[in-house]
């Protein structure tokens, strides 16, 4: 039995699905299956699919925000993660029904150098008040005065002084990139000529100045989960749906799945779990949720504020 931070009682229910049919999907959708091969695969309808992401991201949503707090870490790095919803941003005025926050969606994360556990995040717009609201979250998750690594976004820097003030160690790097005129890079990214670390507040040490480890969690996220992939049909139809999606992994991210290096969980490494978990665990999670009908504290996702058009 898992040691849920709520207290609820199990229920049982005619029309659910099996518990291996369960954890098969939830499998699938942490490692870039899509929700309609998912539905082919196992032989269930597309909204069964959905509605299952839909109760697994409320439940993911609601374990990490009351789990992964009073962490002890010495390094963390943060750093944003594009994708879009319904139709990319230069297509939104022009799509026939765009749905409500339509077009870029920006993933904030805080990663721990050390356990690579991902200790905040947050799904919004790559503006100063969704900085605001991630930095926040960030800084009371922490148990200890830490030293911060972020790029060059600006929005961090009003962000990290009101939630810190002076009781951090904050350096962002700012990555120069060249311009290449190479047709046969038009999806690869600029070339990077050159960095420039800048020390922003207290003494952050020059030698651990690095968004090296949030950037090559950028690369598993796309790797592991269907809608970040890039040119392809995969990508999110609803904003909340991307937000649901989100909280499972990251759950499955810190707590299920083995780090190679580190040869256990993030979770394990970082001291929020004693024990390795399994999807089996998160699956148990849901039912406890469903049974408790506990609503999240927190939501995965901030709500976009309506486009203005002239």
């Amino acid at each position: 039995m898992l040691d849920i931070p709520w207290d609820i009682s199990y229920n049982t229910s005619m029309n659910k699905l099996p518990f291996q049919t369960r954890l098969d999907i939830l499998h699938m959708l942490c490692e870039d299956s899509s929700m309609r091969a998912i539905s082919r695969i196992k032989d269930v309808s597309f909204n069964t699919v959905a509605k299952l992401l839909v109760d697994a991201g409320t439940a993911c949503a609601l374990f990490h925000d009351q789990a992964v707090r009073h962490v002890t870490t010495k390094k963390i790095q943060c750093d944003e993660i594009w994708a879009f919803c319904y139709a990319k941003q230069q297509h939104v005025p022009i799509a026939k029904k765009p749905v409500e926050g339509a077009g870029d969606v920006w993933t904030w994360t805080a990663i721990d150098a050390e356990t690579k556990l991902i200790v905040s995040w947050l799904v919004g717009n790559r503006d100063g008040e969704t900085a605001a609201v991630f930095i926040n979250d960030l800084k009371t998750r922490l148990a200890n005065r830490v030293q911060l690594t972020t790029d060059g976004h600006k929005a961090y820097l009003e962000a990290v002084e009101t939630a810190f003030g002076a009781d951090i160690d904050y350096a962002m790097l700012i990555k120069l990139y060249g311009q290449s005129d190479d047709p046969e890079r038009r999806y690869s990214p600029a070339e990077c000529i050159g960095i420039e670390k800048r020390p922003i507040t207290g003494a952050p040490a020059d030698e651990d100045i690095s968004t090296s480890y949030v950037e090559r969690h950028n690369l598993t996220t796309r790797m592991c989960i269907r809608r970040f992939t890039r040119l392809t049909n995969a990508f999110s139809k609803k904003l909340e749906n991307h937000g649901h999606a989100l909280a499972l992994y990251y759950v499955f991210y810190n707590f299920v799945r083995i780090h190679k290096t580190l040869r256990m969980s993030p979770a394990m490494a970082a001291g929020v779990s004693q024990t390795l978990w399994s999807m089996d665990d998160i699956v148990d999670l849901i039912e406890q949720y469903e049974a408790g009908q506990r609503p999240t504290k927190r939501g995965p996702y901030t709500k976009r504020a309506p486009e203005i058009s002239n």
